[in-house]
């Protein structure tokens, strides 16, 4: 395979498969680097890593790597000068990578005591471009599902009506389509059903403020700050006080709101 990119050093594009999404706690279980050379070929190399740490059921449900699969494989730091070569003078490249694996990348680098310098390297996040040229807006949303030209847009009507079309043409378009879910299942997401629709885009919605979310197991967990992945139940029970600090800060009242009902039926012993 060849490309036909215009490059003034080699570009490496990457992902990462990782425990979890937190750049300080998680880890790599998987990297997968395709280089871009100057002469217009390209060349790969894929590592599995054992993380250390144990990788969550959640984590792999979604990329298939299990904890079976990396307990003979190299940790990052038995491979991560030989990484770090293989990357030398190459700039980076990924999808959502400027928030993520970069950040990942670069942190698991600073564990290993591996010098890793993107000072002098160009980033490229190839979901950025996507978002900008392939806006998710309402316009681009009824364009898509309805082949018309949103007019007047951003007045309340013309934009109610083209949300009733965009809705009536999705539910048209994905009704009885099949798609997997996160165990590999085929099902069928979209129905001419609101509660199924609602199941499927609000059901995990706390406080519309997203202070608060469901964990996997359907509990109330914070969503911010330092005790952001605790339950929300047991922060309450073990910092009586962070009730009271949240109800007299800048909260919106939805989520002051939310928070009381929690405690509420904490004191009803409905946890």
């Amino acid at each position: 395979m060849a490309h036909n990119l215009k490059l003034k050093k080699p570009l490496a594009v990457f992902d990462l498969e990782t425990t979890g999404i937190n750049i300080q706690k998680d880890r790599i279980v998987e990297i997968s680097v395709v280089k871009a050379l100057l002469n217009g070929e390209i060349e790969s190399k894929t590592f599995r890593v054992n993380p250390g740490i144990p990788i969550p059921i959640e984590s792999s449900l979604i990329h298939g790597i299990y904890d079976e699969d990396v307990k003979d494989c190299p940790t990052f730091k038995n491979f991560a000068k030989t990484l770090a070569q293989f990357l030398t003078g190459c700039d980076l490249a990924g999808f959502n990578s400027n928030r993520f694996d970069v950040p990942m990348l670069v942190e698991e680098f600073l564990r290993a005591d591996v010098d890793f310098d993107i000072k002098n390297r160009k980033l490229v996040d190839a979901q950025r471009i996507f978002h900008m040229m392939e806006p998710r807006n309402l316009a681009a949303a009824y364009k898509f599902y309805c082949n018309k030209d949103l007019q007047n847009a951003h007045s309340a009507y013309a934009d109610t009506m083209a949300t009733f079309e965009v809705l009536c043409a999705q539910v048209a378009r994905y009704e009885g389509v099949k798609i997997k879910n996160e165990n590999g299942e085929l099902y069928e997401p979209i129905q001419n059903d609101m509660e199924a629709l609602h199941n499927l885009t609000a059901s995990k919605i706390v406080d519309f403020a997203n202070r608060m979310a469901f964990n996997a197991k359907g509990e109330e967990i914070i969503n911010f700050g330092k005790h952001s992945g605790k339950r929300v139940v047991d922060v309450l029970t073990q910092e009586p006080a962070y009730y009271d600090w949240m109800m007299k800060s800048d909260f919106p009242l939805d989520t002051k709101r939310k928070l009381t009902e929690i405690k509420m039926r904490m004191a009803f012993g409905k946890k």
